[in-house]
């Protein structure tokens, strides 16, 4: 029996700007200096969340009282040493760091170098469920794959974001035998960042790996013993020997076709990494259930609480203080604890309150959590995520990624009515956002998730929510300027605030768990786990 709906209400009336305001100027300060994880800013950043949960009468949820000690091997590559050689008949030819190309640190090795033979092989996806293969009647075993980022277009949305990941595409590669793969950007990718974007930090901000039980770095693959992406620039020179040009490679991207083909040339890659050990903590708190019977369940809600730190200077500023990605996610969290404890009678089931660590790195706070939960993992029956909110207008609408995957549709629905949001589809489906946040970390093992984004329409006719949306990821996503000077609507951000904990307080009071809907992509995918 859901609680009295004046407890709910008085727990929702303690969400206030004031708060908001106060967790904003603290998490998004220069002093916290961008909060990467490993860092002091970071670590700074995890006191004051474990401080608020403190002060909330929340009890401690971590295996060090409030937090979970992440282990990680962070990764710097020496720019130096960093090498893309095309072998062609002609002879050979060396590609320009950031000019031509960018790479990342080897995730265990101190130095790597593979030759080998490049086949094109489209996005890199194999879906025999879709009818659709970019492996068929080639083969990649011992060779370096050429890949594109994303999937066809042509997918359905679900479909389109699993196998975009990259996760996904480099098990499929490393099981059919590649030794190495060079990503290359589709006019899709070319549309949505420049070049510059890609660029900016490479070769400043560390790589990491959180490190699994057995003390190996998780989800690292020893047969790929390289790896680059190429600019669209570069990318026509290594076809020049092929049956297709970069343009038809572009236009069966384009059309969602296989065009796959081995390019004729062979390329070496080759770098040199620094690896040292950090411990980044998850912070985590709980909100006990007032059900004797379902209080040993728990609904999880997550937001990152690390960005990426100190880089390179933008219009002479350095910090990457991450105000909308994500100190506003954390607020929200922080607040939605708030309303949690001080409603007069709880939800029956329990609720687990989490700032990760390292999602800018990879998602690696949340999968940690996820493989190795601080309550028992059956225990764990949905996930509700907040990342990066654009509250940059008035909002008349929101999206809910992965409600459409199980039974918690209808109390979305109802959550996000109740404080007068429209619920809209993705409008963004190249952004293929729902695997590239932390609720995807949950949904891999096996827990229906949902990750509230503001949609494009306000309720200001006059505003152009798109417009505003796409110029802040094409301007301030991952860069200085992401800090208190950007616009914030109040009135937006403690509806969405309440429609989050109305969620959470809807799915903690249902007599039954969640469930993955029959027939689900994802639900068959891992629901099973």
């Amino acid at each position: 029996m859901p609680p009295a709906a004046d407890a709910i209400d008085g727990g929702l009336a303690a969400i206030n700007r004031e708060n908001l305001q106060a967790h904003l100027n603290f998490l998004a300060d220069d002093a916290r200096k961008g909060r990467m994880s490993g860092e002091p800013g970071y670590d700074q950043a995890a006191e004051y969340v474990a401080a608020q949960f403190e002060a909330l009468g929340l009890e401690p949820g971590g295996r060090d009282g409030w937090f979970q000690p992440v282990p990680l091997l962070t990764r710097r590559i020496d720019i130096e040493s960093a090498a893309v050689t095309v072998h062609g008949d002609l002879g050979d030819g060396n590609l320009e760091w950031k000019k031509d190309f960018v790479m990342g640190g080897d995730p265990v090795r101190d130095e790597t170098s593979v030759r080998a033979e490049v086949v094109y092989a489209g996005f890199g996806v194999h879906a025999p469920e879709l009818g659709y293969s970019d492996y068929d009647d080639i083969d990649v075993n011992g060779k370096i794959v050429a890949i594109f980022g994303g999937a066809p277009a042509t997918f359905p949305h679900n479909q389109r974001a699993f196998y975009s990941s990259g996760r996904t595409k480099r098990d499929e590669m490393v099981e059919r035998g590649a030794v190495g793969y060079i990503s290359m950007r589709s006019r899709t990718d070319q549309k949505r960042y420049e070049w510059e974007v890609v660029t900016l930090n490479a070769g400043v901000t560390a790589g990491m790996s959180w490190i699994n039980l057995s003390g190996k770095a998780a989800d690292h693959h020893p047969e790929l013993e390289g790896s680059a992406a190429i600019s669209e620039m570069v990318a026509p020179d290594i076809f020049e020997l092929t049956p297709i040009s970069f343009e038809e490679a572009l236009d069966a991207a384009d059309s969602g076709k296989p065009m796959s083909t081995p390019l004729g040339i062979e390329v070496t890659l080759s770098q040199k990494s620094d690896h040292t050990e950090v411990t980044s903590p998850n912070v985590i708190g709980i909100i006990r259930g007032s059900d004797p019977e379902l209080a040993d369940e728990y609904v999880v809600y997550s937001a990152h609480l690390d960005h990426v730190g100190i880089g390179t200077p933008v219009n002479g500023d350095d910090i990457y203080n991450g105000f909308y990605d994500n100190a506003v996610g954390v607020s929200l969290l922080i607040e939605a604890a708030r309303a949690f404890a001080t409603m007069d009678k709880r939800p029956r089931r329990s609720i687990l309150i989490v700032a990760v660590t390292g999602e800018e790195r990879g998602l690696l706070g949340s999968d940690y959590f996820a493989h190795y939960p601080t309550v028992p993992s059956n225990s764990i029956v949905a996930n509700i995520n907040l990342d990066m909110p654009l509250l940059l207008y008035p909002l008349a609408d929101v999206i809910a990624f992965g409600a459409q995957h199980s039974s918690m549709q209808a109390p979305i629905e109802k959550a996000v009515a109740a404080e007068g949001f429209a619920l809209t589809p993705d409008p963004i489906p190249e952004e293929v956002l729902f695997i590239r946040s932390d609720q995807y970390s949950f949904v891999r093992q096996g827990i229906p998730s949902v990750f509230l984004v503001p949609g494009f329409t306000s309720t200001d006719p006059g505003i152009d929510g798109q417009a505003l949306f796409r110029d802040h990821l094409a301007k301030h996503y991952h860069r200085p300027s992401d800090d208190l000077s950007r616009p914030f609507d109040w009135d937006s951000a403690l509806r969405f605030a309440r429609a989050n904990v109305r969620i959470g307080q809807e799915i903690a009071d249902a007599a039954a768990r969640p469930t993955w809907n029959e027939g689900d992509f994802f639900g068959d995918k891992f629901g099973k786990r």
